[in-house]
């Protein structure tokens, strides 16, 4: 497969700058994989798609305030996005824009007056660096709740008020574990009253993790798609989503995040572990039936995974029709709902990593 292959066309003004309020009030586009049919519904309609001995599988990561921007030695800023705890290496990764300006054992200060400094331990590799507060006195974590902001995505441009309420808005009702440095946004559109109301449906809940860094968000640049290398994202299923999902007799994923953790799941035999998997066509799907998601960005793994789930014309065809309709795009966009697709369209087996 091509990446050129997820090429296609969007008017800017259908990328989604602000969430709609109440959250479960954004559009739903269902589409049936087997008989090819499309319906357009709204997101408070989803219980009526669920129904008893579902496992509703939902990402309970939450999002840090991962950017944050430092200085340099001399002057010059450096803007930081952390990515992951990077434990054998005594500190976290993150990527560094201007890279190269970067050494191990500089010191970058933080704040305005306080004198706190992070230390640069060495580079990973692509523009990726791990460090660690120095002197190794306070948590990274800490260090950013107090200097960080919310890693909004670059295409939502919000500033001043309207942007603080934006980055509180970019994080799911059911977050509870910290550690992405990007939202599971599929997620977005639950409310309360919404999970409520899956449930009593019938749908039991499962909360997995799976902390969402560079191998969910980077571009593909490759010409040819299988060349694409994945980084690692750590996932965790608790024994207790583990008994939800391997009693249900439907899973219904919650996002690529929750897709791409059940599907580690089932090709290692691990609860929990790094992921490196990456889902395209041809991909024989082993955990998931129906995929809950959003419209994503053109040349992306994640519109990857979405057409190896739902067929890659049926998906090409309902993102011309969400065109054609004025659905709203990327992470406070509207939402897609795939029945019958992966495990239960029966697919080949095909290849992934």
């Amino acid at each position: 497969m091509k990446t050129s292959d997820l090429d296609y066309e969007l008017p800017e003004a259908l990328i989604a700058q602000r969430p709609v309020s109440p959250r479960d009030a954004s559009r739903l586009m269902v589409l049936d994989a087997a008989s090819g049919e499309i319906s357009h519904k709204v997101f408070r309609d989803l219980p009526t798609y669920l129904r008893s001995g579902d496992a509703l599988v939902v990402n309970e990561t939450a999002v840090i305030p991962a950017r944050l921007e430092a200085r340099r030695p001399g002057g010059g800023s450096v803007e930081l996005l952390f990515l992951r705890e990077r434990p054998e290496a005594g500190g976290w990764e993150a990527l560094a824009r201007l890279s190269k300006r970067l050494r191990p054992g500089m010191r970058l200060a933080v704040g305005e007056e306080d004198g706190e400094e992070l230390e640069v331990l060495g580079s990973v590799g692509d523009g990726r660096w791990t460090l660690r507060v120095a002197g190794g006195a306070d948590d990274v974590l800490r260090l950013l709740e107090r200097h960080g902001r919310a890693p909004l995505p670059p295409y939502i441009q919000a500033g001043g008020e309207a942007g603080r309420e934006v980055e509180s808005r970019y994080t799911t009702v059911y977050a509870r574990t910290p550690g992405s440095a990007a939202a599971p946004t599929a997620g977005f559109h639950f409310t309360e009253g919404t999970l409520e109301a899956c449930r009593s449906a019938g749908a039991d809940l499962a909360r997995v993790t799976l902390h969402v860094g560079v191998g969910t968000f980077t571009p593909v640049r490759t010409e040819n798609l299988t060349e694409h290398r994945m980084h690692a994202e750590f996932y965790s299923v608790p024994q207790s989503a583990a008994r939800v999902v391997d009693g249900a007799r439907r899973v219904v994923a919650v996002g690529t995040t929750v897709a791409r953790t059940l599907e580690s799941r089932a090709a290692s035999g691990l609860d929990s572990g790094d992921s490196e998997l990456f889902v395209y066509p041809g991909y024989r799907w082993r955990a998931v039936d129906a995929l809950i998601t959003n419209f994503h960005l053109p040349r992306s793994t994640l519109l990857a995974m979405v057409m190896s789930f739902g067929g890659e014309e049926f998906v090409r065809e309902a993102y011309r029709v969400a065109v054609r309709e004025r659905y709203r795009f990327y992470s406070f966009g509207d939402a897609m709902l795939i029945l019958n697709g992966g495990r239960s369209s029966g697919s080949a087996t095909g290849t992934a990593r």
